[in-house]
């Protein structure tokens, strides 16, 4: 990647071209717990590098506003969340959902000309998605499968990530390390364990790639020997900007993943599970709330994981030695992190080396560095409609004579009206 590439994909401010190709889409900047109930407690919000306050009001709704009041700069995160609104513990200047002052005690009447940064949101699928761009951009809330189903469907927890979304996305859509950093914890973990494909992702550990740009994104087919007479697909599914799928592994509940970014050298990265048709079963939820699977652990009190660079991710050489675990790393997620945050906050593509694995990660940082180019000629970014995101990854056993882009296409997009396939 060319240094002009490489510092446009990871800018994420307000004015920079990421930043503002980001603005353009539904945003989820916390689970809809952490604001439960009217008047609760407002909460800290850092995205795309503005700090903000979310709350939600009397009537129920959430918002989301700058942390700072318009008078003196005060942080309304020690204000009060009432009748409506916040008001400044400092001088009770109070301000509503949309960033307007309803209430100036001092100077009653310069109230409805002093208001501060306000951002749309609405729910779905147990999160608060924020809206951060034009305000005759808005597009249509999103319409991710895991967002339409039973709350009894799905599970979903987010941590903290010490690196740039860029270098955490990219782990989402690279199929090929399953068969090296995760390939001890396929055997043991519940989320992943007892699925017929693991001996093909151990026994071949370099995939072949045809990767199609679509509608949403990309879709990814990663090609692995099978039997004597078939192929081994994981097709996993880039939609754009931010969202994985991941391709499940045997009969377990479907994966994904969203990256967003905190600033330039953090992220959030949003880990979900899910059945399309069944509610999880309580030892599968009592999993994932441990931290099992593709979630994580965390410190009492943070979203951040307990496993942390802090620590050196709790490696044990004595589990790496006896091919326990790969890396010494303990679970998938603080796998994944503790190398891409190994890469440093911002990684320097300069000295990377692609070669044909990599042809996902490519592609990828092509369309997002043209999109954001593109939207600064004008030019409308892709992926902006809803029905666009209802596609499924999925993993399977193919004919060699056989289309996996036929069957993908035949399969996995549209009305979803297809079983779940997986190995």
């Amino acid at each position: 990647m060319n240094k002009k590439m490489a510092e446009v994909l990871v800018r994420v401010g307000p004015d920079a071209p990421m930043g503002k190709l980001m603005r353009r889409y539904w945003i989820p900047i916390l689970s809809s717990s952490e604001i439960p109930e009217p008047d609760s407690p407002q909460v800290r919000v850092k995205i795309l590098g503005e700090t903000l306050l979310a709350f939600r009001a009397s009537d129920g709704k959430p918002g989301l506003i700058d942390e700072h009041c318009a008078h003196r700069g005060a942080s309304l995160f020690f204000g009060r969340n009432e009748e409506g609104g916040i008001r400044c513990s400092y001088h009770g200047w109070k301000f509503d959902l949309s960033g307007q002052c309803v209430e100036l005690p001092s100077v009653p009447a310069l109230a409805p000309k002093m208001s501060i940064t306000a951002y749309p949101c609405i729910e779905r699928g147990g999160l608060v998605w924020a809206y951060m761009g034009p305000k005759d951009k808005m597009p249509e809330p999103p319409d991710l499968e895991w967002c339409g189903i039973p709350e009894e469907n799905r599970f979903i927890s987010k941590r903290l990530q010490e690196c740039s979304w860029l270098q955490a996305m990219e782990g989402g859509i690279d199929t090929t390390h399953a068969s090296w950093v995760h390939r001890f914890e396929l055997d043991i973990d519940p989320m992943h364990r007892e699925a017929k494909a693991n001996k093909y992702i151990k026994a071949d550990r370099n995939a072949v790639f045809d990767v199609e740009e679509m509608p949403h994104g990309l879709s990814i087919y990663g090609r692995r020997n099978g039997e004597p007479d078939s192929y081994y697909w994981r097709i996993t599914q880039y939609l754009f900007p931010w969202y994985t799928l991941i391709p499940p592994f045997g009969p377990h509940p479907l994966g994904g993943h969203v990256w967003v970014p905190i600033d330039d050298e953090h992220c959030w990265a949003w880990s979900i599970n899910f059945y399309p048709d069944k509610p999880l079963a309580p030892d599968e939820r009592r999993d994932l709330e441990e931290g099992l699977g593709i979630h994580v652990k965390y410190e009492p009190g943070t979203f951040r994981p307990a496993a942390n660079k802090d620590n050196d991710y709790l490696i044990d050489r004595v589990a790496q030695k006896e091919k326990r675990s790969f890396s010494g790393v303990q679970g998938f997620s603080v796998q994944d992190a503790s190398l891409q945050e190994s890469m440093g906050p911002i990684q320097d593509h300069s000295k990377e080396h692609l070669v044909a694995t990599d042809k996902p990660i490519a592609m990828a940082r092509r369309m997002l560095f043209n999109a954001a180019l593109n939207l600064s000629q004008g030019i409308e970014p892709p992926a902006l409609a809803a029905s666009v995101q209802r596609v499924r990854a999925a993993s399977v056993l193919l004919d060699k004579n056989a289309s996996v882009i036929e069957w993908a296409n035949e399969t996995l997009y549209d009305e979803l009206a297809q079983p779940v396939f997986s190995l």
